[in-house]
């Protein structure tokens, strides 16, 4: 998983870096050296996040519906 890929998947999940990190339970400066392509992400934590994100596309929340008031 790139670099690239990992920030998209934590933008798809609405997560942070930090939050990623107390998911995984991998520590803040790890998870910001994968995101920089500094050390690689292992490979059951990418294919995890790659699942997740997979599924946070294809099942958005619904959008909430706005409805006028009249007085």
């Amino acid at each position: 998983m790139t670099p690239t890929r990992i920030r998209e998947c934590l933008a798809l999940l609405h997560w942070s870096q930090r939050e990623l990190a107390k998911i995984l339970n991998y520590g803040e400066g790890t998870v910001r050296g994968w995101c920089r392509g500094i050390q690689p992400i292992p490979e059951d934590a990418a294919a995890w996040l790659e699942m997740m994100a997979q599924h946070a596309e294809a099942n958005p929340p619904p959008k909430r519906q706005y409805v006028a008031l009249t007085t």
